[in-house]
This record gives C-alpha cells, structure tokens and sequence, in this order.
C-alpha cells in the first residue's frame, strides 16, 4: 500500500509535538493536525451505499490544507478556470531569483518580512529594466511565485515568475519582445541585489548588520528562459509552480518505526536518488516549508496587478484572446460538499458508480471537559 505524507505524520507527528511544541510557529502545528486527519472521519464525510454490491463506501472530507498534497486537484483546476481571462496570445518567459545561501538565516526567522520583500524587489527590478526603451520599453505582466525548497527538502528559498514577452507602452501600445529576449539577466541580477540591499537597510536595519558582507559583492543567480507561446504551454507553468508543494506523495517510498525513505531529484546529475531519514528530521524539513499564515506565495505584478483588471480586459479583447482559448465555467463547492475530483465516485469494492448517497457525517465536536 502506497506511502503518503499523512501516514508519516500520524506515525511520527504525536513524538515530534511532544518535544518540540513548545517552541513551534501555531502554522506548523494546524499543518502537521490537519494532514494527519485528512481524509479520516475527524473531517466528517458521507456515507454511499453500493447498487450494484450492495456495500457502504466511507468518503471523508479532505482537510484543504495548503501544505497537504492530497488536496490540491480541484483547485488547480478552479484556479486555473479564474485566471484564463488574464491569459495574453504572446510569447511567455520563465525568471527564477534565488537569494544567496548567506541570507538564510534571516529569512527562516523572518519568513514573512523577508519573504514579501524578495517577491516585490525581484518583480519590480523586471519590471523596471522591461519598461527601458533600451530594451522593451513596455509595461510587462508577472506571476510571482515563491518557493522554499529544493528537491531533497532542504532550505532553498526562490522565486519563479511568468512574465509577458511583451508590454504596453507610455502610449498604451503593445510591444512585443523581440529573437526570444526579454532583459539582460546580468544587469538584472545585480539591480534586485542592489534593491534588496538598499531596502534591507533602510527598513530592516535590525537585521541588515547581522547579513554577511559578502553578500552585497557575490552574484545572485538569475535565470531567464524563454517558455513559448499558447494557452497550453502556460497553463502547464501555472500547474507546474503555483501549487506545487515540497514534497507529494508519489515521492515517498516507505517508512518504518523510525526513518522514512523518499526519493528526489539530482538535478546537475539529472538522476534520481533516495534518501533515508529519521522521521523527526523529515518533519522538520518539511516544515522549513510551511508558510506563515495568511502569507500569499502567489502574487501579481505590472499589467497583470489587481488595479490593471480593467485594461488587461480591454488588451484581451484588443489581441483576439477569445479566438484561441476555450475556457470552462467555474463551479463553486462548500467546504462540506463531497470531494468533487472530475470523476464519478467508484465502489472500491466492486468499480461499480451507482452510489447512492445514505447519510452525511459531521464533523466531531470536541467537548469541553
């Protein structure tokens, strides 16, 4: 039977409160109770019975954590239906910004202040440099998303960004990047370094001296790629980064009393490997990646900020949009409703989809003592 991230939690979770709670962010305690109860009748569910066999299937809600990775399906499907009407018919490019391993210290203990302020200072040195006549001379759109991990979990905070091959102009004209070029990556390495610096020293001065010097004259990696033009090639970044979390399910081997095996991914080698670690130490890394509440990973800048809604309308009717995207009407679900995953609800018993629906289970309520 396959290994998931609840199982793991539900085995080494409980240990791991007991020695740590006392010093652990409320956000890593709802993350590790809610994935250890997802899918368990402590969610509530509904009961079906079998037409064909004669059986009752047990279908209990999911705990829509976002850290869990069993409960993101329908809201990327949700998600991506929204943000159809912002698509522009242009080329896309694919940034990623990752800070200097120097600056870890103060981002781990700082997660929402410095966070926010990468995210920001990265999207607005693009968008600064983009908006040169030198190079596009347009404003341009950006979906900014963070991440904080690398493949084998370890700490790796970066921030991945769509951006629009093209922007408009002073004159509201679009202008189109050009041979596949969007910016100069060196020059825009060294403005959001610089950027950072002179903000982290303005607003943060508590922290700024406490931030290796060496960090303002190393080179921060920047990559630009460019990711190809169409409603698929960006629907398919959109699924890709925006909910990706640090681990799914797929990549957990096993676990036994006291390690868990998972795999990950050599990214120079371009090999897969495992690693096999203590269950304390596999929470812990999985929680360096649980984002502080009510933070959003998710951002939007440019022609593509919330106050541009109107005239990314306007562009998409100017640029023909409709003619070549088909989108799917939106389908709204309360957090009681069943588990809706675009499939029938099957008889794990016999295959059988005639499943009638019997009883509706709430959730417990704990008492009071």
């Amino acid at each position: 039977m396959p290994i998931e991230l609840a199982d793991i939690m539900r085995r080494f979770g409980p240990l791991y409160l007991e020695r740590f709670s006392g010093g652990m962010l409320a956000s890593h305690k709802k993350a590790i109770s809610d994935i250890q109860q997802c899918r368990t009748e402590a969610m509530g569910g509904h009961i079906y019975q079998c037409n064909r066999c004669g059986k009752k299937v047990y279908v209990y809600h999911a705990c829509r954590n976002r850290h869990c990775p069993a409960c993101h399906r329908d809201q990327i499907h949700k998600w991506l239906d929204q943000r159809t009407a912002e698509l522009l018919p242009c080329d896309y490019f694919h940034v990623t910004v990752t800070i200097p391993d120097t600056l870890h210290p103060i981002f781990r203990s700082h997660q929402k202040r410095m966070y926010s302020l990468l995210m920001k200072t990265a999207s607005e040195s693009l968008i600064q440099l983009a908006d040169d006549p030198k190079h596009l001379g347009g404003r341009v759109g950006i979906l900014a998303v963070l991440h904080t991990w690398t493949s084998n979990l370890a700490y790796h905070p970066h921030v991945h960004m769509l951006v629009t091959g093209g922007g408009v102009n002073e004159d509201g004209r679009w202008m189109s990047c050009k041979n596949k070029y969007l910016v100069p990556v060196k020059a825009l390495s060294k403005l959001i370094r610089g950027k950072f610096a002179a903000r982290l020293r303005r607003g943060h001065k508590d922290l700024c001296r406490h931030v290796d010097p060496m960090t303002w004259s190393k080179d921060w990696v920047v990559h630009s790629l460019h990711y190809g033009q169409g409603e698929s090639v960006v629907l398919n970044y959109l699924a890709r980064y925006v909910f990706r979390i640090a681990i799914t399910n797929h990549r957990i081997i096993s676990m036994d009393t006291t390690h868990v095996i998972f795999r990950y991914k050599d990214r120079k080698g371009g090999r897969w490997l495992t690693s096999r670690i203590e269950g304390s130490e596999f929470i812990r890394r999985y929680l360096q990646h649980v984002l502080p509440k009510g933070f959003h990973k998710v951002r939007y800048y440019g022609i593509w900020h919330k106050s541009n809604a109107n005239h990314v309308s306007t562009l998409v009717r100017s640029m023909i949009l409709a003619a070549i995207m088909s989108g799917r009407p939106i389908t709204q679900t309360e957090n009681e409703d069943p588990p809706v995953t675009g499939k029938k609800l099957k008889c794990p018993h016999c295959g059988s989809d005639q499943l009638v629906l019997l009883e509706q289970l709430p959730r417990p309520r704990s008492r009071s003592p």
